[in-house]
């Protein structure tokens, strides 16, 4: 069987089993849950794939809802297929969590992928691997994943995401977090001022440094903050304050640097007012997204054969951070957004998302995205020498 053919039975796989793929994005947009507590998510997907004769570790490292599927033949390329599916808050009835963000559909996308080649692994030269990766949405589990070498024996990492367009090398940002706690005096306002140390202060010079410098960055750079604590009382001198941030921006190199300047600017405020500073990182450090070009060459030539008109390469957007991120830095990666037909605008973290994320709108792209992801990982069993290609270019890009 020749690569063509090997593409056209992906194809009629994909077709004859589209009802359960379906069911799969609606089980898991039924039953939502928040980032680390995905249990029932977790345990549907890694029955489906035991179903399907797949090898499953589950647990898959420290993180309680991570699992792990695969299935192969021969000693070829380990291809990643990666799922998500954490809800956010607040979306769903009384505030109860909903997948306003579309991981349901992620979900169903991966495990697609991952059957149609489980099911012609006698065909194929590899291993098609299916990875769930808890928590994108708060502390990114894929972070902890990689610490603990659950990428190490990857080759190549593919994912989709819905979103208002279509890309197949989408951008994200680089990301820090940061928290700033001072400890000063507390003091009657009115009647012993001078014998406090106003931590509140602190915290509105560092907002005051923060603000003052945001001229002076490039324009790709986002620094956005609250106030977390600002006192008790009106009448007594703030003896705790504390605020947050998030910096964002292009490239982790940047980033840095631009984090140590925000952290100046506390340190500033913390000799200005003699409050004492303590620094901590509340979320973990997001990266950008390094793009590979070879791979983008094969999602967009399998995408437009199943049904893409249109697919850019990399648009100019003010993107979020994401975990696949970290991973992109590690094992070369295709991340693809994918938009709706019929010019419906799918916009994650909005209750329009919900309309959406489990639609017979997003079946239709998501059966587009499980057979070009079908046919891209054929490709890269088909020819080995595209990981070369991918894991140089990743290289060239974080040079």
């Amino acid at each position: 069987m020749d690569k063509e053919e090997k593409k056209a039975l992906a194809v009629k796989i994909e077709e004859k089993l589209a009802k359960e793929f379906e069911n799969v994005s609606d089980y898991i947009f039924n039953h939502p849950e928040l980032g680390g507590e995905e249990t029932e998510s977790a345990e549907f997907l890694v029955n489906l794939m035991k179903e399907e004769g797949f090898n499953v570790i589950f647990p898959y490292g420290s993180e309680k809802t991570a699992f792990r599927a695969e299935k192969g033949h021969g000693e070829g390329p380990k291809v990643a297929v990666l799922a998500e599916y954490d809800a956010l808050p607040g979306f769903g009835p009384d505030g109860a969590p909903a997948h306003a963000c579309g991981h349901n559909w992620i979900s169903a996308v991966a495990a697609g992928t991952a059957v149609v080649i489980g099911r012609m692994a006698e065909e194929i030269n590899g291993t098609i691997v299916m990875i769930g990766t808890p928590a994108e949405e708060t502390y990114g589990g894929k972070i902890t994943m990689l610490e603990e070498g659950l990428f190490d024996d990857i080759d190549i990492v593919i994912e989709a995401h819905l979103e208002e367009r279509t890309d197949i090398m989408a951008p994200a940002l680089a990301m820090d977090s940061l928290r700033f706690t001072f400890s000063g005096k507390a003091a009657h306002a009115a009647q012993y001022p001078h014998e406090g140390i106003n931590a509140l202060d602190a915290v509105r010079l560092t907002f005051a440094g923060i603000d003052a410098m945001r001229q002076q960055v490039a324009s790709d750079i986002r620094i956005h903050g609250i106030v977390t604590d600002g006192g008790q009382a009106v009448n007594i001198i703030p003896e705790r304050a504390e605020c947050e941030f998030y910096v964002r921006g292009k490239k982790r190199a940047y980033v840095n640097t631009i984090t140590r300047r925000v952290v100046n600017c506390a340190k500033g405020a913390e000799l200005m007012t003699g409050a004492k500073l303590e620094i901590s990182r509340p979320d973990p450090s997001f990266d950008d997204i390094v793009t590979i070009p070879v791979l983008g060459e094969l999602a967009a030539e399998n995408m437009k054969r199943n049904g893409f008109d249109q697919v850019y390469r990399s648009w100019e957007a003010s993107p979020g951070s994401t975990d696949i991120g970290n991973v992109s830095n590690y094992v070369p990666t295709l991340y693809a957004e994918i938009a709706l037909d019929d010019g419906l605008l799918f916009k994650v973290h909005n209750t329009e998302a919900l309309k959406y994320a489990n639609s017979e709108q997003a079946y239709k792209k998501m059966h587009q995205m499980i057979k070009s992801f079908a046919a891209m990982a054929i490709d890269i069993f088909e020819n080995p020498e595209t990981v070369e290609k991918a894991k140089k270019q990743l290289e060239e890009q974080k040079m």
